[in-house]
């Protein structure tokens, strides 16, 4: 383990705590903004396991998901605003 598997890891911890928010309010970010961010995301942790980062790859695994959570909580919210009566 690296020094800097150990800063990039903290770092994506940081992240993880910062979008508990997200998660659990009504407001969402943007469909498009969370789907890119996770998809860039997933493919920083194919390059980290590449180099051999295992925290750092898990850790953004784990922020990827996070983001891909909040798109999902996005569209379901997106379709019941369209099916709710007005």
């Amino acid at each position: 383990m690296t020094w800097q598997d150990i800063v990039f890891s903290i770092g994506q911890w940081v992240f993880i705590i910062a979008l508990i928010p997200s998660v659990v309010s009504k407001d969402k970010p943007a469909l498009s903004s969370s789907l890119m961010t996770g998809s860039v995301l997933a493919v920083f942790a194919f390059t980290y396991f590449t180099l051999s980062l295992w925290m750092s790859g898990a850790s953004t695994i784990l922020v990827a998901a996070i983001w891909f959570i909040l798109a999902i909580q996005k569209c379901r919210a997106d379709k019941a605003t369209k099916n709710s009566p007005q």
